[in-house]
């Protein structure tokens, strides 16, 4: 068995797993025990989630969370869980849920009870909502629109680059989920934000982001102000919602690491 603590990343819409890979290398040498799964219906390598695409229509905020929670079933210790985009309200989902120890949402997908909607964010996911159909479809973005949603803060190679590395289809259900989580008292997207008896949690925002404006992520930290567990927020002003995976990728590991060891994790 184990003695190191477990570490799940998990990737937000149109990303797949694999890039983790530079935070699962620096996590390993930091003594961590990271793994990093795909969402049901992913395929190994993103050449093989684009060629079957149909794998991923339907998915929903629900039954992501599940697949993560049978995977943290399976692990020897409560893992840490690092979630980005969507992936940042599953890992708010699971630490509230009990399945983690404590948890990272980075540029979190907006939660019940956060209200602004920026225009930016409008445009982000205007490809899925544009068209109701896609609440049972997996959608791909555009290199243009992936410039837009994704790497706007970085240089236009660059984020050509990364479209062709990592983008693959996407489920359009969570994106409709989560734009009508207001409006419902069962949403997937409810995350119980007054709990206590939980771990710690580090929202982190980027200012320059498109897909999760920054108030959208400072929103949600704010409604956890009622919960006396551990409840931190860091903003990088001039980052953009690729800042997982792009060239400063190392600037916001190096800080969830610190952040983690001031908490005796």
């Amino acid at each position: 068995m184990s003695t190191a603590t477990p570490v799940v990343f998990v990737h937000g819409l149109w990303i797949h797993a694999d890039s983790w890979h530079n935070w699962s290398d620096l996590y390993r040498e930091a003594g961590y025990a990271p793994i990093a799964p795909g969402w049901p219906g992913d395929a190994a390598t993103v050449t093989a989630t684009r060629q079957n695409p149909a794998a991923l229509a339907g998915q929903g905020i629900d039954d992501i969370t599940a697949g993560y929670i049978r995977v943290i079933d399976g692990l020897d210790a409560e893992p840490v869980v690092i979630g980005h985009s969507f992936g940042g309200l599953i890992a708010q989902k699971l630490l509230a849920g009990g399945h983690a120890a404590a948890a990272v949402a980075i540029d979190p997908a907006q939660i019940k009870g956060v209200k602004p909607l920026p225009l930016a964010q409008i445009r982000s996911a205007l490809p899925v909502l544009s068209r109701p159909g896609n609440r049972k479809k997996a959608v791909s973005l555009t290199s243009k629109q992936f410039r837009y949603g994704f790497g706007n803060a970085i240089p236009q190679a660059e984020s050509d680059e990364l479209f062709e590395r990592w983008a693959i289809p996407g489920p359009g259900r969570p994106l409709f989920e989560a734009s009508t989580a207001n409006f419902s008292r069962t949403s997937p997207a409810k995350v119980d934000t007054g709990k206590s008896d939980r771990g710690p949690l580090l929202v982190i925002g980027g200012g320059e982001d498109h897909t999760v404006p920054e108030v959208v992520a400072r929103a949600a930290h704010r409604l956890y102000a009622a919960s006396s567990a551990v409840t931190d927020y860091q903003v990088f002003p001039d980052r953009g919602h690729s800042l997982v995976f792009d060239h400063g990728w190392r600037e916001i590991a190096d800080f969830t690491l610190a952040w983690l060891d001031s908490q005796g994790i």
